[in-house]
């Protein structure tokens, strides 16, 4: 064998030689692969997917295209621009998406027991509940001091749900249905409610309630109807044997506030973002009955195990707070918001 023996590797050194190699493989360029599929995927436009990873075009594009011949399948439906992806590419995105968060939650779940929990926890909201957030993230930031938090307030109900499938995000806050899918877990914050915002001056500000049918008749500025809190607030509306004509529609609570600021308009809102407006001066907040019905808000995660170690510890955290009661403190009060008068037309929606 002479001097040649010494270059030749030994059945047992070559063995470990592609084992490292394969792993080298696997945590660098089949996840950076698999990284660039599902932003091509959410983007739906190379040189947007590009940016989002911080590479260029020509990059993302070659990386994709070696992804296509090491499975052996057509990913993308290329032409003279992108044209969206192939039914198998559309399934491997799914597993893409599965891998990666597994990947994530498992550099999490190793963190979290060395040095406690890092990294980011992102979180999803619908509009009317995102003021509801900031009791989640202040203690949940207290426990955790190596965390960073997003929050996303203004997805709809269905957003939500898919980002979560998509491992888009960690939980979102939404409206807990009967019909919440079996891949989700739901854990009850609070009822939202509905009050009357309006002028202090207007007569039906000066009641310590008022119907759904007289509220119909004034100048409204309502949330836009692609958004569940306002088909909730319809729904109690048809309940009622009315239906409002509002002049204004909006995606933001914020903006029905100062509508009503004006004097020349009156909205219906969430009782929880008294909590983070107050009660505005020279505003008054009333009660809405006939009927009065609350809908259940609350915190979704997936129910995969053994899932985002992220999730799992805000669930926690969110179990051992009084949400509901927070909620009834307005800013500069020692006491909450009026109640409406309960009685037999009184009807909450079940939990999911």
């Amino acid at each position: 064998m002479g001097r040649n023996a010494a270059f030749t590797p030994s059945c047992g050194s070559r063995a470990r030689l592609a084992f490292r190699e394969a792993v080298g493989y696997t945590r660098g360029v089949l996840f950076r692969q698999l990284e660039y599929l599902v932003a091509l995927s959410r983007e739906r436009h190379f040189a947007r997917a590009a940016a989002s990873c911080h590479v260029s075009q020509p990059a993302l594009s070659e990386a994709i295209r070696k992804l296509e011949e090491e499975l052996d399948v057509p990913l993308v439906r290329r032409g003279r621009k992108y044209e969206g992806l192939t039914p198998e590419g559309e399934r491997i995105v799914v597993w893409a998406q599965r891998i990666l968060a597994d990947r994530d939650a498992l550099k999490d779940e190793v963190g979290a027991l060395r040095t406690g929990l890092s990294g980011r926890l992102r979180i999803g909201s619908v509009p009317t509940a995102s003021g509801a957030v900031s009791l989640l993230t202040g203690p949940f930031l207290a426990a955790h001091p190596l965390v960073t938090v997003e929050v996303m307030a203004d997805l709809q109900s269905r957003d939500i749900l898919r980002q979560l499938r998509n491992f888009e995000i960690d939980a979102g806050l939404t409206y807990l249905r009967e019909d919440l899918p079996e891949d989700f877990q739901g854990l009850p914050l609070y009822d939202e409610r509905y009050v009357l915002l309006t002028a202090a001056g207007d007569g039906l500000g000066q009641r310590p309630a008022t119907t759904w049918a007289e509220a119909a008749r004034l100048p409204l500025c309502l949330l836009t109807r692609t958004m569940q809190g306002r088909r909730t607030v319809d729904e109690l509306f048809t309940e009622a044997g009315v239906q409002p004509s509002p002049r204004v529609e909006t995606d933001s609570v914020g903006t029905l506030f100062a509508h009503v600021r004006t004097g020349h308009w009156a909205s219906v809102v969430p009782h929880a973002w008294l909590h983070v407006f107050g009660v505005p001066h020279g505003m008054r907040a009333v009660p809405l009955v006939e009927p009065s019905r609350t809908v259940p808000v609350g915190l979704v995660i997936t129910a995969r195990e053994p899932g985002s170690v992220m999730a799992r510890a805000l669930t926690d955290l969110a179990g051992r707070i009084d949400v509901a009661g927070e909620l009834e403190r307005l800013p500069g009060h020692a006491e909450g918001p009026q109640r409406a008068p309960t009685g037999s037309g009184r009807r909450r929606s079940a939990p999911a």
